[in-house]
């Protein structure tokens, strides 16, 4: 794999007119070739607040939480032990006290560098533990099982947040199943959705393509991580491929070498991801009562608005989150009315029956009582006998 990253380039180059610092900082590396020395202490600092202290709003961030009682664990090229930044929080697993390369102590720093007088640079959760785990050779090339042996040693060493620095074309098994190792003890696996840069051919000369996946980003339960710079974009030569669940300050980041005060300057989705790991340092230490899975919900759900989200750690520690959905409110009951009394009918009926009869009689009366008069109400055949007899 590609070392690849920045040449050393000026900070103020990179960075916003407001954070611009005139040194020029050394470039960080992810492999190192084997004809390289070891990488040193950097003799410059970076005075001027970084874009990414800003860019994660970690000032205000910090008046709610720093990190305080939560490890987390960097599975990577090792982290060193004399970077003051990290002084007295730095864990070791074997052998990963030493950092030949550079990255894990870089990426450590990301996470939990604390602030000093004069110096711009701070990790997102300064008060975290770090929990050093080599997943790599001494000179930074990973293997899929070197990656699941790191997360396991993490998880086992007490890591609440499991840092993993590298991507990998191969290994879904053995990463999978590290990762559902991690995520049954309660861990969050933090990962970049894809390697930092293409390897390439030695025989042509070409960059490799694309894989369509990476490990263990794309194994379940994985919070994978995609870089952005200062204007928002990703360098042209960045490898281009999906998955990633959250988008943070990857691209001319500045953190710690791997001894002394001095800083290094570097790109690629693993640093990120440093980032990401960073923010859920300080959401496990404000609410301890999270799982990892309800961690990695508060921060994709509370993130700015983009594709994909990016990552914001002051929503992520004020967000309330809630699994019951409101209640449909119910129409009220329907008031049927009791059912009629008859009586009222019966009455109106009776009513109705009188008053047509009285109606039947009044008009036979009219036709009745004239009638009568006229024959001086005798009756007819009366009146017939009496003309004949006379």
């Amino acid at each position: 794999m590609a070392a690849a990253l920045l040449a050393a380039v000026p900070l103020a180059a990179q960075t916003p007119p407001a954070a611009a610092d005139s040194v020029e900082l050394p470039a960080l590396s992810a492999v190192l070739e084997p004809d390289k020395p070891c990488a040193r202490a950097s003799d410059e600092t970076a005075r001027e607040e970084t874009w990414t202290r800003q860019a994660l709003g970690l000032d205000r961030s910090w008046s709610l939480a720093d990190g305080h009682g939560v490890t987390v664990g960097v599975v990577d090229t090792g982290v060193g032990k004399d970077i003051p930044a990290l002084q007295d929080r730095v864990t070791a697993v074997g052998s990963a006290d030493t950092d030949c390369v550079g990255h894990g102590s870089f990426a450590a720093g990301l996470i939990a560098a604390a602030p000093g007088k004069g110096v711009g640079v701070a990790g997102a959760a300064p008060a975290a533990r770090i929990l050093a785990v080599r997943g790599t050779d001494k000179r930074g090339r990973p293997t899929a099982q070197r990656l699941a042996d790191g997360i396991r040693a993490a998880v086992d060493g007490g890591a609440q947040v499991v840092y993993v620095g590298r991507a990998v074309p191969t290994g879904k098994e053995e990463l999978t199943a590290a990762v559902e190792y991690a995520t049954k003890r309660d861990a969050l696996v933090v990962a970049p959705f894809a390697p930092d840069a293409l390897p390439v051919d030695r025989a042509t000369g070409e960059t490799e393509e694309a894989a369509p996946w990476y490990w263990p980003a794309a194994a379940p339960g994985v919070l994978s991580v995609m870089d952005y710079g200062p204007d928002g974009t990703r360098p042209k030569n960045a490898p281009q491929t999906g998955g990633a669940d959250l988008a943070a300050p990857g691209d001319a980041v500045v953190s710690v070498g791997p001894s002394g005060p001095g800083h290094y300057i570097g790109s690629g989705a693993s640093l990120a991801a440093a980032n990401v790991a960073g923010a859920a340092a300080l959401v496990r230490s404000r609410h301890p009562g999270m799982t990892a899975a309800q961690v990695s919900r508060q921060l994709v759900t509370a993130s700015y608005p983009a594709l994909p989200p990016r990552v914001d750690p002051y929503g992520a520690l004020t967000t309330v989150l809630t699994d019951k959905q409101a209640s449909v409110p119910s129409p009220p009951p329907a008031k049927i009315p009791p059912e009629a009394s008859p009586q009222p009918l019966n009455r109106a009926l009776l009513i109705a029956g009188a008053g047509g009869m009285l109606v039947v009689l009044v008009a036979g009366a009219a036709v009745v009582i004239p009638r009568g008069r006229a024959r001086g109400w005798r009756p007819a055949g009366r009146e017939e006998e009496r003309g004949t007899a006379v």
